[in-house]
């Protein structure tokens, strides 16, 4: 007993986890001038991935919408990230030619790159940089990168607006309308808030409903003068002007409150020749990570370890579940790393522990160490086998999950950490397991253990493009982070807790705020921050 406490002690002493609190979120917008395609004769299709360098790897943060057919693409999709003042944090813009409808980079062409800190962008809140291809050489493309920080109202707003009697502008069709709603900034210069979708050969559109936060739209000022343009779309880029008006935050919000008075929709004129209605204007608090876990939300962790035979026997130094009598395996530290923090959200710190790959029962172990101990303990007695099937697992763990969905409040989120030596056997069964639990309050951590290639394994983070189901259902939302434990060797202490565990908070809030569920009880809590100056 007295080993298994120093080799715990020992794994969470070299991890030495902590928490660096985020000094603020920055939003950040990018427009890209001169980019040009490899085939001379066509306009390429771009899209922006940023990406961010943690340990000397890059990772995916997120991605723009791709723009069709354009050379000087201004992106409506903006990045949100979090701002260390004491750390440098660098970032990565690729430019990529996506010509596939399933977004893809695999057969995408790379336009070009650009590397710099968010501190060089928040300092200069606009940075305009050319892009570099392969071996670093400039064209005259350049990218523009402007930040924002972002006010303390995390408020969005859902719009939605529809348009009658447009413009034909087309000859053998009738026009293919697009809108979009520019905020004009203090220095008259008009910023893209958002760019709606493409209705085809129709001149009374309904464009889908889209959701924005007050920040972007208006930067908190509810006065603050919007622009709205109606364009014909062309395939050559070239879009034709239909009509345009202009409105306030406070204008739609007055006539929609107005609207439940009288239930006619807001319109705008333009030169009495085409109305475009605001049929839909809802507000939604953004209810914070913090909102959920102190309004009673807990985090119900669960693990799951690899006891295939591609381990190696235990009993041999070169196996991966080798018990060293003092120095932790890499699974030890992975499973300290991300418990240590998760059993902190869990008030009777009772983890489910399975083992795939042997013949185990589940057991429930109170607190990371009694897992710990779990797992040295029953090493002995298996017999490894395999294969590497993770579908069960994420099933078992999204029954609970659903279940946790009749209550309709947010009372349990569910955090599969799964701990794996090879590459999964049962890819399409995980991938519609994942599918189905995308939709549930639940998030999976995959940790890649040993030197095996896990590259098969960055579709279930969706790093290539969007994690579909075997029928080629999407997923709802990004619940997989998938990390392979050898990229974290000699990173610095609580390396591994903080890229595995960065998107959680995120996931949370997406999945409850998604669902319309607030918190369960803010009381003197939510009073204090709304009180607060």
């Amino acid at each position: 007993m007295k080993k298994m406490s120093n080799i715990y002690e020992s794994a969470a002493n070299t991890l030495g986890i902590f928490n660096s609190p985020c000094l603020t979120k920055v939003e950040l917008r990018v427009a890209c001038k001169g980019i040009s395609d490899r085939d001379a004769l066509s306009k390429p299709d771009p899209c922006v991935i940023l990406k961010m360098q943690s340990h000397g790897q890059w990772f995916e943060v997120d991605r723009t919408e791709v723009i069709r057919t354009c050379i000087n693409p201004v992106f409506s999709k903006l990045f949100t990230v979090d701002f260390y003042f004491e750390e440098v944090q660098r970032l990565r813009f690729e430019v990529h030619d996506i010509s596939s409808n399933h977004n893809g980079l695999k057969e995408a062409d790379f336009l070009g790159g650009m590397e710099c800190t968010l501190g060089q962008i928040v300092s200069q809140r606009k940075l305009s940089k050319s892009l570099l291809k392969h071996g670093n050489t400039a064209g005259k493309s350049s990218i523009t990168v402007i930040a924002e920080e972002l006010s303390g109202n995390d408020d969005y707003v859902e719009l939605s607006f529809s348009a009658r009697k447009l413009d034909d502008k087309d000859f053998f069709s009738k026009s293919d309308p697009f809108l979009e709603i520019f905020r004009v900034n203090d220095d008259a210069t008009q910023q893209l808030v958002h760019r709606t979708e493409v209705v085809m050969n129709n001149l009374n559109p309904a464009w889908k409903t889209f959701k924005v936060s007050v920040n972007s739209l208006c930067s908190g000022d509810q006065d603050r003068r919007l622009k709205c343009i109606v364009w014909d779309w062309d395939s050559n880029g070239k879009h034709d002007f239909i009509g345009e008006f202009s409105s306030t935050f406070k204008e739609m919000r007055g006539a929609m409150e107005g609207r439940q008075v009288s239930s006619s929709p807001m319109f705008y004129q333009y030169k009495a020749k085409f109305n475009v209605l605001l049929s839909c204007l809802q507000i939604h608090k953004m209810h914070s990570f913090l909102d959920y876990i102190m309004g009673g939300c807990q985090i119900q962790f669960t693990v799951a370890i690899d006891f295939t035979a591609s381990n190696g026997d235990p009993r041999n130094s070169c196996s991966l579940h080798y018990i060293h009598p003092y120095q932790p395996n890499e699974y030890l530290k992975a499973l300290v790393a991300v418990g240590e923090i998760c059993q902190d959200y869990d008030s009777d710190k009772m983890f489910p522990a399975f083992g795939f790959g042997a013949r185990i029962p589940p057991e429930y172990k109170v607190g990371i160490q009694g897992v710990v101990e779990a797992y040295q303990s029953c090493l002995p007695k298996l017999q490894l086998y395999g294969p590497t099937n993770i579908a069960p697992i994420i099933q078992k763990v999204a029954k609970s999950a659903s279940e946790e969905t009749n209550t309709k409040e947010a009372s349990q989120y569910f955090i599969l950490l799964i701990l794996t030596d090879g590459v999964i056997t049962d890819m399409a069964d995980t991938r519609e397991a994942i599918v189905h639990a995308s939709h549930l309050p639940m998030s999976v951590i995959i940790v890649g253990v040993g030197n095996a290639d896990f590259s098969d394994m960055q579709m279930l983070d969706g790093d290539d493009g969007i994690l579909r189901s075997p029928k080629g259902e999407p997923v709802l939302r990004d619940i997989v982070q998938f990390v392979p434990f050898r990229n974290f060797k000699h990173a610095s202490p609580a390396a591994l807790a903080k890229s595995v565990l960065a998107e959680v908070p995120n996931q949370v809030v997406d999945y409850y705020n998604g669902k319309g569920i607030k918190p369960k009880c803010m009381s003197e809590y939510e009073s204090s921050r709304t009180l607060a100056p």
